[in-house]
């Protein structure tokens, strides 16, 4: 388990591919005046054409599960959405309420917020599971931020490298970890659990 503070350190992926389904006990929360500054509060635009602040509306007092892609991927991408559409089967009604998930575009010039509804519309995406597009450099923060990047800059440029984790965070313990995107959804979701402190960790119960 890691703290944002070493999140912010940078993982890169690499590092994250081995941290995948490590699971160490939790942490102690930590002052919520150090996390604001730990995330950038940056501007970004949901698939549902809405402005929100990353940190403000997106992270603060949540427990989240965040990966990044991009609609024009025929790789990894389509594969990684269609995995992470059955961990929100499984998490039912919890997603949008005790548990948030989040995918950013790795290729912003392309991806609108029409392109990502259209890409989440294909994909079945329900409430509750926001796609973010915003402007490059904010998105290249974030990518970095989160620990979505390789130090060998020659991988680090090859978008793929970049789409196959899931970072999992609760903000209000400050307890992040990893999981890949393409473990079994079950696998997923008992990682959320982990960092969810709340008694609300049953599956297979839909919205309705």
């Amino acid at each position: 388990m890691h703290t944002r503070r070493a999140l912010v350190a940078g993982l890169g992926v690499a590092t994250l591919a081995g941290l995948a389904g490590a699971m160490a006990e939790p942490e102690r929360a930590r002052h919520s005046g150090t996390r604001a500054a730990a995330l950038p509060n940056i501007p970004l635009l949901t698939h549902e054409g809405q402005t929100v602040r990353f940190y403000d509306d997106l992270i603060r007092g949540k427990v989240v599960a965040i990966n990044m892609m991009y609609a024009e991927c025929e790789g990894i991408c389509p594969i990684t959405t269609s995995n992470l559409a059955r961990v929100q089967a499984l998490l039912g009604a919890r997603v949008g309420r005790d548990v948030f998930l989040y995918s950013l575009t790795l290729q912003p010039e392309l991806d609108t917020p029409q392109r990502l509804q259209e890409y989440a519309a294909m994909h079945g995406v329900q409430p509750g599971w926001l796609f973010l597009t915003g402007a490059r450099a904010d998105l290249e923060q974030l990518r970095y931020r989160l620990g979505f990047f390789d130090p060998n800059p020659v991988v680090d440029g090859d978008k793929a490298t970049h789409t196959g984790m899931v970072r999992i965070g609760n903000d209000v313990y400050d307890r992040w970890t990893s999981a890949s995107a393409l473990a079994a959804p079950e696998q997923i979701v008992a990682t959320i659990n982990h960092v969810d402190r709340s008694s609300r960790h049953t599956v297979g119960h839909s919205k309705g």
